[in-house]
Protein backbone atom coordinates (compact mmCIF):
# COMPACT_ATOMS: atom_id res chain seq x y z
CA UNK A 1 0.00 0.00 0.00
CA UNK A 2 1.79 3.46 -1.06
CA UNK A 3 1.92 6.35 1.04
CA UNK A 4 -0.10 8.23 -1.50
CA UNK A 5 -3.13 5.78 -0.52
CA UNK A 6 -3.07 6.42 2.98
CA UNK A 7 -5.18 9.70 4.88
CA UNK A 8 -3.64 10.87 8.65
CA UNK A 9 -6.46 11.27 11.56
CA UNK A 10 -6.54 12.25 14.80
CA UNK A 11 -7.66 9.61 17.32
CA UNK A 12 -9.28 12.60 19.65
CA UNK A 13 -11.12 13.79 16.71
CA UNK A 14 -12.20 10.77 16.04
CA UNK A 15 -13.49 10.61 19.16
CA UNK A 16 -15.65 13.55 18.90
CA UNK A 17 -17.24 13.31 15.35
CA UNK A 18 -18.10 9.22 16.09
CA UNK A 19 -18.79 9.59 19.94
CA UNK A 20 -16.68 5.96 20.47
CA UNK A 21 -15.07 6.71 23.33
CA UNK A 22 -12.98 5.48 26.17
CA UNK A 23 -15.27 4.21 29.18
CA UNK A 24 -14.70 2.52 32.52
CA UNK A 25 -12.93 -0.84 30.50
CA UNK A 26 -11.88 -0.02 26.80
CA UNK A 27 -13.81 1.77 23.89
CA UNK A 28 -17.29 1.73 23.58
CA UNK A 29 -20.05 2.81 21.39
CA UNK A 30 -22.87 2.38 19.14
CA UNK A 31 -22.72 -0.84 16.76
CA UNK A 32 -23.73 2.01 13.88
CA UNK A 33 -21.06 4.38 15.08
CA UNK A 34 -18.20 1.80 15.27
CA UNK A 35 -17.27 1.30 11.50
CA UNK A 36 -14.31 -0.59 10.05
CA UNK A 37 -12.33 2.42 9.77
CA UNK A 38 -13.18 3.78 13.85
CA UNK A 39 -11.83 0.43 14.66
CA UNK A 40 -8.92 0.41 12.61
CA UNK A 41 -7.57 3.69 14.00
CA UNK A 42 -8.37 2.41 17.53
CA UNK A 43 -6.15 -0.69 17.29
CA UNK A 44 -3.38 1.21 14.90
CA UNK A 45 -3.24 3.95 17.49
CA UNK A 46 -2.94 1.45 20.70
CA UNK A 47 -0.21 -0.66 18.40
CA UNK A 48 1.85 2.76 18.08
CA UNK A 49 1.43 3.24 21.73
CA UNK A 50 2.46 0.45 23.20
CA UNK A 51 6.47 -0.19 24.22
CA UNK A 52 8.42 -1.42 20.57
CA UNK A 53 9.77 -4.08 22.50
CA UNK A 54 5.99 -5.41 23.13
CA UNK A 55 5.08 -5.56 19.75
CA UNK A 56 8.64 -7.67 18.80
CA UNK A 57 8.15 -9.65 21.61
CA UNK A 58 7.00 -13.52 20.55
CA UNK A 59 7.42 -13.01 16.57
CA UNK A 60 5.60 -10.14 16.50
CA UNK A 61 2.11 -11.30 17.30
CA UNK A 62 -0.82 -9.72 18.71
CA UNK A 63 -3.76 -12.26 20.27
CA UNK A 64 -6.96 -11.43 19.32
CA UNK A 65 -10.44 -12.16 20.63
CA UNK A 66 -14.14 -11.61 20.45
CA UNK A 67 -17.25 -12.07 22.20
CA UNK A 68 -20.79 -13.48 20.43
CA UNK A 69 -22.42 -10.39 19.44
CA UNK A 70 -23.57 -10.02 15.90
CA UNK A 71 -21.07 -7.27 15.64
CA UNK A 72 -18.32 -8.96 16.54
CA UNK A 73 -16.83 -10.63 13.65
CA UNK A 74 -16.81 -7.42 11.73
CA UNK A 75 -14.93 -5.12 14.09
CA UNK A 76 -12.57 -8.25 14.80
CA UNK A 77 -12.05 -8.59 11.46
CA UNK A 78 -11.11 -4.35 11.38
CA UNK A 79 -8.59 -5.17 13.79
CA UNK A 80 -6.80 -7.56 11.93
CA UNK A 81 -6.23 -5.47 9.07
CA UNK A 82 -4.73 -2.66 11.45
CA UNK A 83 -2.47 -5.59 12.43
CA UNK A 84 -1.37 -6.88 9.60
CA UNK A 85 -0.68 -3.46 8.45
CA UNK A 86 1.26 -2.70 11.52
CA UNK A 87 3.93 -5.10 10.33
CA UNK A 88 2.14 -7.43 12.75
CA UNK A 89 0.59 -11.31 13.05
CA UNK A 90 -2.85 -11.49 14.11
CA UNK A 91 -2.69 -14.94 16.39
CA UNK A 92 -6.57 -15.26 16.46
CA UNK A 93 -8.09 -17.08 19.75
CA UNK A 94 -11.52 -17.16 18.22
CA UNK A 95 -14.91 -16.57 20.57
CA UNK A 96 -13.21 -16.89 24.41
CA UNK A 97 -13.51 -15.28 27.39
CA UNK A 98 -11.52 -11.74 27.91
CA UNK A 99 -9.62 -13.32 30.73
CA UNK A 100 -8.74 -16.46 29.02
CA UNK A 101 -7.33 -14.34 26.18
CA UNK A 102 -5.58 -11.62 28.21
CA UNK A 103 -4.06 -15.01 30.39
CA UNK A 104 -2.73 -16.14 26.97
CA UNK A 105 -0.90 -12.95 26.11
CA UNK A 106 0.44 -12.07 29.23
CA UNK A 107 2.10 -15.96 29.25
CA UNK A 108 3.07 -15.50 25.61
CA UNK A 109 4.48 -12.44 26.49
CA UNK A 110 2.87 -9.88 23.69
CA UNK A 111 -0.33 -7.70 23.56
CA UNK A 112 -3.26 -8.68 23.02
CA UNK A 113 -7.16 -6.95 21.83
CA UNK A 114 -10.74 -8.49 22.78
CA UNK A 115 -13.42 -7.29 20.87
CA UNK A 116 -16.81 -7.26 23.40
CA UNK A 117 -19.32 -4.82 24.89
CA UNK A 118 -19.14 -7.38 27.76
CA UNK A 119 -22.43 -6.85 29.52
CA UNK A 120 -24.06 -3.84 27.37
CA UNK A 121 -27.10 -3.75 24.84
CA UNK A 122 -26.32 -5.57 21.67
CA UNK A 123 -26.61 -2.29 19.73
CA UNK A 124 -23.02 -1.33 20.95
CA UNK A 125 -19.70 -2.85 21.54
CA UNK A 126 -16.50 -2.36 22.09
CA UNK A 127 -12.29 -3.23 22.24
CA UNK A 128 -10.35 -3.34 24.88
CA UNK A 129 -6.48 -3.31 24.90
CA UNK A 130 -4.00 -4.98 26.41
CA UNK A 131 -0.61 -5.06 27.09
CA UNK A 132 2.03 -8.02 27.41
CA UNK A 133 1.48 -7.42 31.17
CA UNK A 134 -2.11 -6.48 31.63
CA UNK A 135 -4.49 -3.92 30.76
CA UNK A 136 -3.71 -0.60 29.55
CA UNK A 137 -3.84 2.20 31.86
CA UNK A 138 -5.39 5.26 31.63
CA UNK A 139 -1.92 6.81 30.70
CA UNK A 140 -2.38 4.39 27.78
CA UNK A 141 -5.77 5.69 26.84
CA UNK A 142 -4.57 9.38 26.78
CA UNK A 143 -1.81 8.33 24.69
CA UNK A 144 -4.07 6.80 22.19
CA UNK A 145 -6.43 9.42 21.87
CA UNK A 146 -3.66 11.55 21.22
CA UNK A 147 -2.68 9.64 18.87
CA UNK A 148 -1.77 10.53 14.82
CA UNK A 149 -2.60 7.35 12.74
CA UNK A 150 -3.19 6.99 8.70
CA UNK A 151 -6.09 5.17 7.35
CA UNK A 152 -5.70 3.49 3.56
CA UNK A 153 -8.46 5.69 1.16
CA UNK A 154 -10.00 1.99 0.56
CA UNK A 155 -10.27 -0.77 3.97
CA UNK A 156 -10.19 -4.05 2.68
CA UNK A 157 -11.28 -6.53 5.35
CA UNK A 158 -10.15 -9.91 4.69
CA UNK A 159 -11.81 -13.35 5.95
CA UNK A 160 -10.82 -13.66 9.87
CA UNK A 161 -7.67 -16.23 10.09
CA UNK A 162 -7.68 -19.79 11.87
CA UNK A 163 -8.48 -20.09 15.36
CA UNK A 164 -5.59 -21.25 17.98
CA UNK A 165 -7.41 -22.73 20.44
CA UNK A 166 -4.05 -22.57 22.46
CA UNK A 167 -5.59 -19.67 24.86
CA UNK A 168 -8.47 -22.17 25.56
CA UNK A 169 -6.95 -24.52 26.92
CA UNK A 170 -4.46 -22.94 29.09
CA UNK A 171 -6.99 -21.16 30.74
CA UNK A 172 -8.57 -24.46 31.15
CA UNK A 173 -5.62 -25.49 33.01
CA UNK A 174 -4.77 -22.60 34.92
CA UNK A 175 -7.97 -23.62 37.33
CA UNK A 176 -7.37 -27.68 37.08
CA UNK A 177 -4.37 -27.01 38.37
CA UNK A 178 -5.00 -25.00 41.20
CA UNK A 179 -8.04 -26.90 42.37
CA UNK A 180 -8.28 -30.68 44.02
CA UNK A 181 -8.94 -32.53 41.86
CA UNK A 182 -12.28 -33.93 41.27
CA UNK A 183 -13.39 -31.18 44.34
CA UNK A 184 -16.91 -30.62 43.04
CA UNK A 185 -17.61 -34.19 42.59
CA UNK A 186 -21.15 -34.99 43.42
CA UNK A 187 -22.58 -31.47 43.13
CA UNK A 188 -25.27 -30.83 40.52
CA UNK A 189 -25.09 -27.20 38.46
CA UNK A 190 -27.40 -25.20 36.44
CA UNK A 191 -25.39 -23.03 34.01
CA UNK A 192 -27.38 -20.29 32.17
CA UNK A 193 -25.60 -20.02 29.17
CA UNK A 194 -27.46 -17.41 27.15
CA UNK A 195 -25.09 -16.03 24.82
CA UNK A 196 -21.86 -16.32 27.18
CA UNK A 197 -18.28 -16.63 25.41
CA UNK A 198 -17.69 -19.42 28.58
CA UNK A 199 -20.85 -21.39 27.59
CA UNK A 200 -18.41 -24.46 26.45
CA UNK A 201 -15.29 -23.76 28.11
CA UNK A 202 -16.92 -23.42 31.58
CA UNK A 203 -18.62 -27.25 31.14
CA UNK A 204 -15.31 -28.22 30.65
CA UNK A 205 -13.69 -26.79 33.49
CA UNK A 206 -16.61 -27.73 35.78
CA UNK A 207 -17.09 -31.30 34.77
CA UNK A 208 -13.15 -31.89 35.12
CA UNK A 209 -13.52 -31.06 38.64
CA UNK A 210 -16.25 -33.19 38.80
CA UNK A 211 -19.09 -31.61 38.56
CA UNK A 212 -22.12 -32.38 36.91
CA UNK A 213 -23.36 -29.60 34.72
CA UNK A 214 -26.73 -29.16 33.12
CA UNK A 215 -27.19 -26.73 30.21
CA UNK A 216 -29.60 -23.67 30.71
CA UNK A 217 -30.91 -21.21 28.37
CA UNK A 218 -28.51 -20.99 25.30
CA UNK A 219 -29.85 -18.47 23.20
CA UNK A 220 -28.04 -17.90 19.36
CA UNK A 221 -29.03 -14.25 19.69
CA UNK A 222 -26.80 -12.00 22.06
CA UNK A 223 -27.93 -10.91 25.67
CA UNK A 224 -26.77 -8.44 27.69
CA UNK A 225 -26.68 -10.28 31.00
CA UNK A 226 -25.94 -6.94 33.85
CA UNK A 227 -24.22 -8.68 37.36
CA UNK A 228 -25.18 -5.66 38.75
CA UNK A 229 -28.66 -4.75 38.02
CA UNK A 230 -30.04 -8.47 37.22
CA UNK A 231 -33.19 -8.19 35.20
CA UNK A 232 -35.94 -9.30 37.11
CA UNK A 233 -37.19 -11.68 34.33
CA UNK A 234 -33.83 -13.72 34.83
CA UNK A 235 -34.00 -13.61 38.81
CA UNK A 236 -37.79 -14.97 38.45
CA UNK A 237 -36.00 -17.84 36.03
CA UNK A 238 -33.22 -18.86 38.09
CA UNK A 239 -35.88 -19.30 41.01
CA UNK A 240 -37.92 -21.59 38.78
CA UNK A 241 -34.89 -23.59 37.60
CA UNK A 242 -33.70 -24.16 41.02
CA UNK A 243 -37.02 -25.32 42.40
CA UNK A 244 -37.72 -28.21 38.96
CA UNK A 245 -34.10 -29.28 39.04
CA UNK A 246 -32.58 -29.52 42.49
CA UNK A 247 -29.31 -27.66 41.87
CA UNK A 248 -26.59 -26.80 44.42
CA UNK A 249 -25.87 -23.69 41.93
CA UNK A 250 -26.61 -21.30 39.59
CA UNK A 251 -24.19 -19.99 37.30
CA UNK A 252 -24.00 -17.48 34.95
CA UNK A 253 -21.33 -15.09 33.29
CA UNK A 254 -22.06 -11.89 31.66
CA UNK A 255 -20.76 -11.31 27.60
CA UNK A 256 -17.01 -11.93 27.83
CA UNK A 257 -17.24 -14.06 30.91
CA UNK A 258 -15.40 -11.39 32.88
CA UNK A 259 -18.15 -11.06 35.66
CA UNK A 260 -19.99 -14.08 37.34
CA UNK A 261 -23.22 -14.39 38.43
CA UNK A 262 -23.94 -16.99 40.94
CA UNK A 263 -27.07 -18.17 42.44
CA UNK A 264 -27.31 -20.44 45.50
CA UNK A 265 -29.52 -23.91 45.59
CA UNK A 266 -33.12 -21.74 45.76
CA UNK A 267 -31.91 -19.73 42.88
CA UNK A 268 -31.17 -16.22 44.67
CA UNK A 269 -28.09 -14.66 42.94
CA UNK A 270 -25.65 -13.54 45.47
CA UNK A 271 -24.33 -9.89 45.07
CA UNK A 272 -20.71 -9.67 43.05
CA UNK A 273 -19.56 -7.48 46.07
CA UNK A 274 -20.70 -10.47 48.74
CA UNK A 275 -19.01 -12.98 46.03
CA UNK A 276 -15.49 -10.87 45.82
CA UNK A 277 -15.19 -10.83 49.77
CA UNK A 278 -15.92 -14.46 49.89
CA UNK A 279 -13.67 -15.49 47.05
CA UNK A 280 -10.82 -13.59 48.65
CA UNK A 281 -11.09 -15.49 52.21
CA UNK A 282 -10.98 -18.92 50.22
CA UNK A 283 -8.14 -18.06 48.18
CA UNK A 284 -5.87 -16.76 51.80
CA UNK A 285 -5.43 -12.87 50.34
CA UNK A 286 -4.01 -10.64 53.23
CA UNK A 287 -4.49 -7.20 51.42
CA UNK A 288 -7.73 -6.12 48.24
CA UNK A 289 -8.26 -3.27 46.31
CA UNK A 290 -12.08 -2.83 45.21
CA UNK A 291 -13.59 -0.02 44.56
CA UNK A 292 -15.49 2.70 47.02
CA UNK A 293 -19.03 1.12 45.56
CA UNK A 294 -18.05 -2.32 46.96
CA UNK A 295 -20.00 -3.49 50.14
CA UNK A 296 -18.15 -2.45 53.72
CA UNK A 297 -18.75 -5.94 54.83
CA UNK A 298 -15.02 -6.05 53.46
CA UNK A 299 -13.48 -3.63 55.92
CA UNK A 300 -15.93 -5.17 58.92
CA UNK A 301 -14.93 -9.06 58.43
CA UNK A 302 -11.97 -8.13 59.92
CA UNK A 303 -10.29 -10.93 57.51
CA UNK A 304 -7.72 -8.75 55.33
CA UNK A 305 -4.78 -6.58 56.56
CA UNK A 306 -4.69 -4.15 53.52
CA UNK A 307 -7.94 -2.36 52.12
CA UNK A 308 -7.55 -0.09 49.51
CA UNK A 309 -10.48 1.62 48.27
CA UNK A 310 -10.13 2.97 44.30
CA UNK A 311 -12.68 4.41 42.11
CA UNK A 312 -15.16 2.19 39.78
CA UNK A 313 -13.02 0.60 37.31
CA UNK A 314 -10.70 -2.38 36.78
CA UNK A 315 -7.36 -0.11 35.55
CA UNK A 316 -8.62 1.79 39.02
CA UNK A 317 -8.17 -1.47 40.88
CA UNK A 318 -5.20 -2.71 39.28
CA UNK A 319 -3.72 0.74 40.28
CA UNK A 320 -4.58 -0.05 43.88
CA UNK A 321 -3.09 -3.17 43.66
CA UNK A 322 0.13 -2.30 42.16
CA UNK A 323 0.15 0.23 45.30
CA UNK A 324 -0.69 -2.14 48.05
CA UNK A 325 1.90 -4.86 46.38
CA UNK A 326 4.80 -1.48 46.09
CA UNK A 327 3.96 -1.14 49.61
CA UNK A 328 5.38 -4.69 50.82
CA UNK A 329 1.69 -6.35 51.14
CA UNK A 330 1.96 -10.08 49.63
CA UNK A 331 -1.56 -11.86 48.53
CA UNK A 332 -3.01 -9.09 46.65
CA UNK A 333 -6.41 -9.63 44.84
CA UNK A 334 -8.83 -7.10 43.92
CA UNK A 335 -12.65 -7.19 43.14
CA UNK A 336 -15.41 -5.33 41.58
CA UNK A 337 -19.06 -4.79 42.90
CA UNK A 338 -20.11 -6.58 39.56
CA UNK A 339 -17.53 -9.54 41.16
CA UNK A 340 -15.14 -9.66 38.46
CA UNK A 341 -12.02 -10.89 40.46
CA UNK A 342 -8.52 -10.02 39.61
CA UNK A 343 -5.51 -11.63 41.42
CA UNK A 344 -2.44 -9.26 41.85
CA UNK A 345 0.34 -11.29 43.38
CA UNK A 346 0.93 -15.07 43.27
CA UNK A 347 -1.63 -17.15 46.01
CA UNK A 348 -1.28 -20.30 47.58
CA UNK A 349 -3.60 -22.82 48.50
CA UNK A 350 -3.43 -26.52 49.42
CA UNK A 351 0.94 -26.80 48.22
CA UNK A 352 -0.75 -25.35 44.19
CA UNK A 353 0.00 -21.15 43.34
CA UNK A 354 -1.75 -19.32 41.40
CA UNK A 355 -0.20 -17.20 39.21
CA UNK A 356 -1.18 -13.40 38.75
CA UNK A 357 -4.48 -12.04 36.38
CA UNK A 358 -4.46 -8.39 37.06
CA UNK A 359 -7.76 -8.43 34.41
CA UNK A 360 -11.14 -8.83 35.75
CA UNK A 361 -12.12 -13.14 35.60
CA UNK A 362 -15.70 -14.77 36.18
CA UNK A 363 -14.80 -18.23 36.36
CA UNK A 364 -12.62 -18.04 39.45
CA UNK A 365 -14.64 -16.80 41.68
CA UNK A 366 -17.50 -19.12 41.09
CA UNK A 367 -15.21 -22.07 41.49
CA UNK A 368 -13.79 -20.56 44.66
CA UNK A 369 -17.28 -19.76 46.13
CA UNK A 370 -18.24 -23.68 44.98
CA UNK A 371 -15.15 -25.04 46.74
CA UNK A 372 -15.74 -22.72 49.94
CA UNK A 373 -19.36 -24.44 50.02
CA UNK A 374 -17.75 -27.66 49.93
CA UNK A 375 -14.63 -27.03 52.38
CA UNK A 376 -17.86 -25.55 55.33
CA UNK A 377 -20.01 -27.81 54.13
CA UNK A 378 -22.85 -25.30 53.99
CA UNK A 379 -25.40 -24.73 50.99
CA UNK A 380 -24.81 -22.11 49.21
CA UNK A 381 -26.99 -19.75 50.34
CA UNK A 382 -24.63 -20.31 53.82
CA UNK A 383 -21.95 -18.44 52.75
CA UNK A 384 -22.78 -14.67 53.14
CA UNK A 385 -23.96 -15.59 56.87
CA UNK A 386 -20.51 -15.36 58.25
CA UNK A 387 -20.35 -11.70 56.77
CA UNK A 388 -20.98 -9.06 58.82
CA UNK A 389 -24.93 -7.87 57.89
CA UNK A 390 -24.31 -5.34 55.54
CA UNK A 391 -26.38 -5.51 52.06
CA UNK A 392 -25.69 -4.27 48.75
CA UNK A 393 -28.18 -3.36 45.67
CA UNK A 394 -28.00 -1.42 42.65
CA UNK A 395 -30.37 -0.13 39.87
CA UNK A 396 -30.47 2.47 36.89
CA UNK A 397 -31.53 4.42 35.02
CA UNK A 398 -31.28 4.03 31.13
CA UNK A 399 -30.76 6.27 28.47
CA UNK A 400 -30.26 8.93 31.00
CA UNK A 401 -27.37 11.38 29.26
CA UNK A 402 -24.03 11.59 31.18
CA UNK A 403 -23.94 15.24 30.76
CA UNK A 404 -27.50 15.41 32.82
CA UNK A 405 -26.14 12.83 35.42
CA UNK A 406 -22.75 14.77 36.27
CA UNK A 407 -25.12 18.22 36.45
CA UNK A 408 -27.03 16.13 39.15
CA UNK A 409 -24.26 15.42 41.05
CA UNK A 410 -22.25 18.69 41.31
CA UNK A 411 -25.78 20.22 42.51
CA UNK A 412 -25.82 17.46 44.93
CA UNK A 413 -22.15 17.73 46.20
CA UNK A 414 -22.37 21.32 46.86
CA UNK A 415 -20.00 22.29 49.55
CA UNK A 416 -20.73 20.15 52.12
CA UNK A 417 -23.72 18.76 54.13
CA UNK A 418 -25.08 20.82 56.69
CA UNK A 419 -25.20 23.88 54.51
CA UNK A 420 -26.36 21.48 51.65
CA UNK A 421 -29.80 22.83 50.78
CA UNK A 422 -29.88 20.53 47.54
CA UNK A 423 -28.89 17.64 49.19
CA UNK A 424 -30.85 17.63 51.85
CA UNK A 425 -34.13 18.75 49.82
CA UNK A 426 -33.08 15.35 47.32
CA UNK A 427 -33.03 13.32 50.27
CA UNK A 428 -35.88 14.85 52.23
CA UNK A 429 -39.02 12.59 50.57
CA UNK A 430 -36.54 9.04 51.17
CA UNK A 431 -36.90 10.19 55.11
CA UNK A 432 -33.14 9.86 55.68
CA UNK A 433 -30.73 12.95 56.95
CA UNK A 434 -26.78 13.00 54.70
CA UNK A 435 -24.01 12.38 57.50
CA UNK A 436 -21.03 13.02 55.17
CA UNK A 437 -19.91 12.78 51.14
CA UNK A 438 -17.46 11.06 49.22
CA UNK A 439 -16.43 11.95 45.89
CA UNK A 440 -14.35 9.90 44.91
CA UNK A 441 -16.47 8.60 41.77
CA UNK A 442 -19.48 10.00 41.89
CA UNK A 443 -21.42 10.63 45.08
CA UNK A 444 -21.53 8.10 47.64
CA UNK A 445 -23.66 10.07 50.21
CA UNK A 446 -23.69 8.36 53.94
CA UNK A 447 -26.90 8.28 56.09
CA UNK A 448 -26.71 9.41 59.72
CA UNK A 449 -28.55 5.79 60.27
CA UNK A 450 -25.54 3.96 58.89
CA UNK A 451 -27.29 3.54 55.20
CA UNK A 452 -25.39 4.64 52.01
CA UNK A 453 -26.46 5.95 48.72
CA UNK A 454 -24.31 6.46 45.69
CA UNK A 455 -25.03 8.06 42.27
CA UNK A 456 -22.50 7.63 39.44
CA UNK A 457 -22.68 7.61 35.99
CA UNK A 458 -21.99 4.56 33.69
CA UNK A 459 -18.86 5.03 32.16
CA UNK A 460 -19.96 2.46 29.41
CA UNK A 461 -23.17 4.02 28.48
CA UNK A 462 -25.80 6.76 28.98
CA UNK A 463 -26.78 5.27 32.26
CA UNK A 464 -27.23 6.72 35.78
CA UNK A 465 -26.34 4.26 38.33
CA UNK A 466 -27.45 3.85 42.22
CA UNK A 467 -25.86 1.82 44.67
CA UNK A 468 -27.55 1.28 48.20
CA UNK A 469 -26.00 0.09 51.00
CA UNK A 470 -28.30 -1.15 54.28
CA UNK A 471 -28.57 -4.00 57.21
CA UNK A 472 -31.27 -6.04 55.12
CA UNK A 473 -30.81 -6.55 51.20
CA UNK A 474 -34.62 -5.67 50.93
CA UNK A 475 -34.20 -2.20 52.20
CA UNK A 476 -31.19 -2.33 50.04
CA UNK A 477 -33.43 -2.91 47.53
CA UNK A 478 -35.86 -0.21 48.15
CA UNK A 479 -33.28 2.65 48.91
CA UNK A 480 -31.66 2.50 45.73
CA UNK A 481 -35.13 2.52 43.83
CA UNK A 482 -36.67 5.34 45.70
CA UNK A 483 -33.45 7.28 45.28
CA UNK A 484 -33.73 6.95 41.25
CA UNK A 485 -37.41 7.49 41.76
CA UNK A 486 -36.48 11.06 43.60
CA UNK A 487 -33.45 11.40 40.78
CA UNK A 488 -36.54 11.52 37.96
CA UNK A 489 -38.57 14.20 40.17
CA UNK A 490 -35.45 16.41 40.57
CA UNK A 491 -34.81 18.29 37.78
CA UNK A 492 -31.02 19.11 37.47
CA UNK A 493 -30.04 22.97 37.56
Amino acid sequence: MSNSSLTRFNIQNLMDSSGVRFGTSGARGLVADMTAEICYAYTAAFLQVIDPSAKGAAGGRVALGMDLRPSSPDIARACVAAIRQSGLEADFCGVLPTPALAYYAQEQGIPAIMVTGSHIPFDRNGIKFYRASGEITKADEIGIASATVSLPGELQLLPLPEVNSQARGLYIERYLKFFPRNVLAGMRLGFYEHSSVARDLLHELLRGLGAEVISLGRTDQFVPIDTEAVAEADIQQARRWAAEHGFDAILSTDGDADRPLLGDESGNYLRGDVVGILCAQTLGAAAVATPVSSNTALEKCGAFAHVARTRIGSPYVIEGMEKLIHGGARHVVGFEANGGFLVGSTLEKNGHALHPLPTRDAVLPIIALLVLARERGVPVSQLPASLPPRFTASDRIQNFATEKSRQLIQRLAGSGVESNIPLHEFLAPLSVEPAGIDQTDGLRITLTNGEIVHLRPSGNAPELRCYAEAESQARAGELALACLRRVEDFNPA
